[in-house]
């Protein structure tokens, strides 16, 4: 059964898509049958996948609102061993239209029920918001990561997610833990960041990762291209950044 982890931060620009298009493509690197799952109607993580609209079948919209099942939805990226499930902008809509649908909270859940066996890790790309579509992709995770920007504001809103996972784990889930905080878009020329990075680890003690990701400018241009910054750019400092993360995700089962 594979290890679920949503990535989620109501912030945006956090480094959420980033993350959870990088962290899987070094699973599938090292081996793991990686599913990514984009549960935002923005659809940055399908689009940073390089994933045509052409070649979509199904989406996650389809999933959560008509219930579709979710292998019609899967999608090959150019990276061996790593799927997508990919999203449009019809996403948006879902959280209305199943406000009065029973287990609307389990929606994805019971969706990824059918196809778990399959792989070793679903990461599951989070809305920058704490609306139904979070609420279904935490239900469904075994595991939350959190990305947190090393720039002013960085806790900003942690206390309301926090409380919205504890409430997760009371009411729907009672397995979701906290897989960590991640260290985002790290300045080593600014003295601020240095600050902020002893602040979540105060904040988030002994649940913070390692792995701190630098801000990078092959990081930021590798989505334009539609590609992973494995696949862009493999010897950046991004890239070996999200190679240990993915080392460190892998070590800590």
């Amino acid at each position: 059964m594979a290890k679920i982890l949503a990535v989620v931060n109501q912030k945006g620009g956090v480094g959420k898509t980033t993350t959870s298009i990088n962290l899987s493509a070094f699973l599938a690197k090292e081996g793991k049958q990686t599913l990514l799952i984009d549960v935002d109607p923005q659809a940055n993580a399908t689009s940073g996948l390089g994933v045509s609209r052409e070649s979509i079948k199904a989406t996650v919209y389809d999933i959560i609102a008509k219930q579709t099942h979710p292998v019609s939805a899967i999608t090959l990226t150019s990276i061996r061993g790593l799927h997508t499930i990919p999203s449009t902008e019809d996403l948006a809509g879902a959280e209305i239209e199943i406000i009065n649908f029973p287990r609307r909270e389990f929606r994805l859940k019971d969706a990824l029920d059918n196809i778990d066996h399959n792989y070793n890790y679903i990461i599951i790309d989070c809305p920058p918001s704490l609306g139904l579509l979070t609420i279904n992709a935490l239900t469904a995770a075994h595991k939350v990561l959190i990305p947190v920007q090393t720039e002013y504001y960085a806790l900003e809103g942690l206390g309301h997610l926090l409380k919205t996972v504890t409430l997760v784990k009371n009411a729907l889930n009672p397995q979701l833990e906290i897989a960590g905080a991640l260290l985002t878009m790290h300045d080593k020329r600014l003295k601020i960041s240095y600050r902020i990075i002893e602040e979540v680890r105060n904040h988030f003690p002994g649940r913070v990762f390692e792995t701190i990701i630098p801000r990078n400018i092959r990081l930021a241009e590798a989505p334009s291209f539609g590609q992973s910054i494995f696949s862009y750019d493999l010897f950046s400092s991004g890239a070996r950044a999200y190679k240990n993360l993915a080392r460190e995700v892998i070590e800590s089962e």
